[in-house]
């Protein structure tokens, strides 16, 4: 036998392996991808969580940095006289 039909050492192909990852690693990998995809057409189907509320319009909803709260400066309207 010569020093070129011998096989690679055992060293060098576990060297490569070792930096490779693992396939349980792809497996879940696409196991995300497919949960995300699944969803997102879910959520897409199913339309807006509340009447109103879409990105691209504004009817005339007050953020609460706007200071058009109207309640008496941050107490539960309501609420008076117990406890």
């Amino acid at each position: 036998m010569t020093a070129e039909s011998r096989p690679k050492s055992p060293e060098a192909g576990a060297s490569a392996r070792a930096l490779a990852p693992p396939p349980v690693l792809y497996g879940f990998l696409l196991l995300l991808a497919l949960m995300f995809a699944v969803s997102y057409a879910v959520g897409s189907v199913a339309g807006p969580v509340s009447p109103g509320m879409s990105g691209s319009s504004d009817s005339g909803a007050v953020s609460p940095g706007d200071g058009g709260g109207g309640g008496s400066g941050g107490g539960q309207d309501g609420m008076d006289g117990m406890g």
